[in-house]
This record gives structure tokens, C-alpha cells and sequence, in this order.
């Protein structure tokens, strides 16, 4: 299949790379703003595919060069007339203490993505919202509860224990519950 790395959009690209590694029996799960762009259909649009993996960097570069990406710095890869970047980020994948509940597969053209679940994707972006006051990350938060299916209660459990729940009630407010 042609790929058109200018057009690519970040679903299709997710795909490619978790495919890609997955095929070289390297695990593999986007976290970040990139879901809230496959969440949202790309009402927030990221520009940064963030990866956690428990390989090692030499293990993943030469599988992401097959798709044209080169090494920039220590966890970046970067390919000429792509519109997004990829990041590795360090293990464990986790939110606040917390590892992530699950994962969730998103099948596509290019392949499976393998992402936070839409719960773990609300905490994520609340995390930001709760720590740096980040109005933008809990516009994302909204984002995302609007558009998908998640377990509220389990993020008013998480943002209890993280000693936010005033702010989880703004959340709700916003949310109109």
C-alpha cells in the first residue's frame, strides 16, 4: 500500500508504527495527546505520537527507519515531509502512581493501534488540568468524555486519590452532570 506521509493522518500513522513494531515482536502503546486526537476524530489535533515501550531504543530505531524515520536526539524520530513526530516516552505507562487500567485496539487500514482506553485517556489529560492548572488538557479531558464511552467512576476514584476531587467536580460541572 502507498503511503502518503504528507496527507497521513495520526490514526493511520499510530497503525503503521504499533504494526510495524508489533511485527518485530517489539510491545508497544500510544499514550498522550495523539488519543485524544483518535478519540476526538481530531477535534484537538496533536502533532506528537508519544510511545511507551519497554525495548530498547536501539531495538526500535532500525524498525522505525524501515518506515523512513530517523533518530533525533534520544527518544525523537522525525521523517522529511511527515506532518508528525514520534516520541518515546519512559516506562512504566501510568498515570500519576498509577499504572494504566488496560489498553484498548483500534483496528484501521494500516493496522491495530494499541492505545490507553478512553477512562485512562480522561485521567491523562485531567492529570495535566490538576497539576499545572492546564485549561487546555481539560478541554481535551471534555473532548473525550463527550465523544466516548468511559467509566466516570473510575476517574472520580483516580482523582479522589490523587487529592483532586473539588476539581473533578468542576470537570462533571463542565460536563453538565
Amino acid at each position: 500500500m502507498k503511503i502518503d506521509w504528507k496527507h497521513i493522518d495520526i490514526r493511520d500513522l499510530a497503525a503503521l508504527v504499533c504494526e510495524q513494531l508489533h511485527a518485530e515482536g517489539l510491545d508497544v502503546i500510544l499514550v498522550g495527546g495523539a488519543c485524544v486526537s483518535i478519540y476526538t476524530k481530531n477535534l484537538y489535533q496533536s502533532y506528537d505520537l508519544d510511545f511507551v515501550t519497554h525495548s530498547a531504543m536501539k531495538e526500535v530505531t532500525p524498525v522505525l527507519a524501515e518506515l523512513g524515520f530517523r533518530k533525533e536526539g534520544s527518544r525523537h524520530f522525525i521523517r522529511k515531509g511527515c506532518p508528525f513526530f514520534i516520541e518515546f516516552v519512559a516506562p512504566p505507562a501510568a498515570i500519576g502512581s498509577e499504572p494504566l487500567k488496560g489498553q484498548k485496539k483500534v483496528k484501521t487500514r494500516f493496522g491495530t493501534i494499541v492505545l490507553m482506553t478512553p477512562t485512562d485517556s480522561i485521567k491523562d489529560r485531567l492529570a495535566a488540568y490538576y497539576y499545572w492548572n492546564d485549561m487546555q488538557a481539560l478541554e481535551q479531558a471534555l473532548m473525550i468524555a463527550k465523544a466516548q464511552k468511559a467509566d466516570l467512576g473510575e476517574v472520580r476514584r483516580w482523582s479522589e486519590k490523587e487529592g483532586h476531587d473539588m476539581k473533578f467536580r468542576d470537570f462533571m460541572e463542565a460536563l453538565g452532570r
